[in-house]
């Protein structure tokens, strides 16, 4: 059986150098994911070999397994998992594999997993010039909400920094209040997990930028490097009302991204988790490739 424990603030000193080494695309398997969203996932991990494994389980769901990040030969590692799900007494299932992991598992374990896609998990892939830009006929309602919100506001744009922070988080919490936080599970949850992240913004080394209008902040926006060509953006804000605020707050942050790390090619936008308006938004700016995620269920 493998022993789990509860994340904390402080496994990020030995979680990330294994999921750095493993160069992972996926959202769901970046430290501050795991840590920000591992008391809504009741997320529980364990280093096995040099590999990191993460268990989850959702009340009334069934229990699973990320696929192992780290080094070295994975198929021990797996074994152990299946040992572990065993004598637990729940199916082994892995989920938000990529193709690259499934082609693996197919190799390593043939005719013993069955496998069906995440499409609410599928990460919204773009690239980065692109999104700094927003050249192209396809992007042109973009430029458009832009232009209009230049030409109707007195506006600025700054980094996200511990001086406004605080600032920031009132802003966060009005939003939440026009959006109904307290009503929509799904949003409580992510106010949770957007509360960690501001408690921890610093010692989880994450970076952020803010569109003010007239002085106040309407819009921000986290993020951070998720591995050697992406950027991960973890949460974006923005007061619905001010047209082109959405829209202002991604192209500016993008555009400090691409000027302050010209080796990233690729912005990852993470999933829509199956709302209709986030797909459709997430939609309309064309992604140039989804990250695709799967699950696998074993089998004897």
């Amino acid at each position: 059986m493998i022993e789990f424990k509860r994340v904390e603030i402080s496994d990020q000193e030995w979680m990330k150098p294994l999921l750095k080494a493993s160069n992972l695309s996926g959202g769901h398997q970046n430290y501050t994911n795991i840590f920000s969203w591992s008391d809504m996932y009741n997320y529980q991990v364990a280093k096995v070999n040099e590999y990191l494994v993460i268990k989850g389980q959702i009340d009334g769901e069934p229990t699973y397994y990320f696929y192992p990040a780290g080094t070295g030969d994975v198929q021990p590692v797996l074994n152990k998992m299946k040992i572990d799900a065993e004598e637990n007494h729940h199916e082994f299932i892995v989920l938000g594999i990529s193709v690259e992991n499934m082609t693996t598992l197919k190799a390593l374990y043939p005719d013993h997993f069955e496998y069906q896609d995440m499409r609410d998990s599928f990460d919204y892939v773009y690239l980065a010039e692109r999104l700094a830009t927003l050249a192209g006929r396809k992007l042109q309602a973009k430029r458009n909400h832009i232009n209009r919100f230049q030409a109707n506001n007195d506006w600025s744009f700054e980094l996200l920094t511990p001086d406004n922070l605080a600032e920031c988080w009132k802003m966060n919490l009005e939003w939440c209040r026009r959006n109904n936080c307290k009503d929509d599970e799904q949003l409580k949850a992510e106010y949770c997990a957007v509360k960690k992240d501001f408690d921890y913004f610093k010692v989880l080394e994450l970076e952020g930028g803010v569109i003010r209008v007239e002085g106040k902040i309407v819009a921000f926006t986290m993020g951070e490097r998720l591995n050697s060509d992406t950027y991960i953006i973890h949460v974006e804000k923005a007061f619905s009302e001010i047209q082109g605020a959405y829209q202002i707050i991604n192209r500016e942050f993008v555009r400090w991204i691409v000027e302050t790390y010209p080796d990233i090619i690729y912005v990852n936008r993470e999933e829509d988790m199956g709302y209709e308006g986030l797909r459709k938004a997430k939609l309309s700016y064309y992604p140039d490739k989804m990250e695709e995620k799967y699950l696998a269920k074993y089998f004897d």
